[in-house]
């Protein structure tokens, strides 16, 4: 039986085919760019096109994240939240905690031995903490974005970045910088900042309580996952692709929907 969860985010958008008896089929992630609702349907395209499907062979399909209602071909559109939940229990049945920081908003989630949400805490009213914090820093200091991570695990120094305003806090880099700082420390400076504000919502839910799950883009960048290991000294688990969780969670919650 063949199932698809497709999560339409703020800055990629994920696509995922899923079998009840193979499991995973194939995914494929995508730039949102300006047209969420054209890259969604290029994003289902590319995914059935790589186990040669066709979308009758498709049985249901559910839609998440920001842009969840653009997808016009999904027969349901859930709520992020619920489906990262259900992702994470399928990958980690054993997970508690769930950090999953995205472009534009840092959610944790607590949930039962079954998936189920029981509370959760989302910053979206402010980038930081965010990937995109993160972009804009790597601009500021002319990184490639993809190596800060390694960059800042070389750090001699615990700076501190104060700012919790995105824009406050680049020019805040901007003067460690003229002040001389090495750039590793600046760049560890940034990812404890994150790794802080990310405690803080842990914090609201009554603190860490295992096994903690890190999913989201984010989970790429190795210098924030090791900050944030630091802050709740405690290991966090991750899978091999962090970005599609919420797909696969909108794809399990679609096989249940016509098991």
């Amino acid at each position: 039986m063949l199932v698809a969860g497709i999560d339409i985010g703020s800055i990629t958008t994920e696509a995922l085919l899923f079998d009840k008896e193979k499991g995973i089929l194939g995914y494929t992630i995508l730039q949102t760019g300006a047209d969420s609702k054209k890259t969604a349907e290029i994003a289902l395209e590319k995914v059935l096109a790589d186990p040669a499907k066709n979308a009758s062979d498709v049985s249901y399909i559910i839609s998440t994240g920001c842009g969840r209602k653009r997808a016009a071909f999904a027969k349901e559109a859930i709520t992020e939240i619920t489906c990262i939940a259900k992702g994470v229990n399928y990958l980690f049945p054993e997970a508690r905690t769930i950090i999953d920081i995205g472009g534009q908003d840092t959610k944790v989630i607590r949930v039962n031995e079954r998936g189920r949400v029981v509370e959760f805490e989302m910053n979206d009213k402010c980038a930081a903490g965010t990937g995109r914090f993160i972009e804009v820093m790597a601009r500021a200091l002319n990184v490639e974005l993809d190596k800060i991570g390694e960059i800042s695990l070389s750090h001699k120094k615990d700076l501190t970045i104060s700012s919790i305003c995105t824009v406050f806090a680049e020019s805040e880099v901007i003067s460690l910088v003229s002040e001389g700082e090495e750039l590793e420390d600046i760049l560890y400076g940034i990812h404890r900042a994150i790794a802080d504000r990310t405690m803080g919502l842990i914090n609201r839910l009554g603190g860490v309580q295992k096994d903690v799950i890190m999913a989201g883009g984010v989970a790429k960048n190795i210098g924030v996952v090791k900050a944030l290991e630091k802050v709740m000294d405690t290991s966090l688990k991750i899978y091999v692709e962090p970005q599609i969780v919420g797909a696969l969670g909108a794809a399990i919650l679609a096989l249940e929907k016509v098991s």
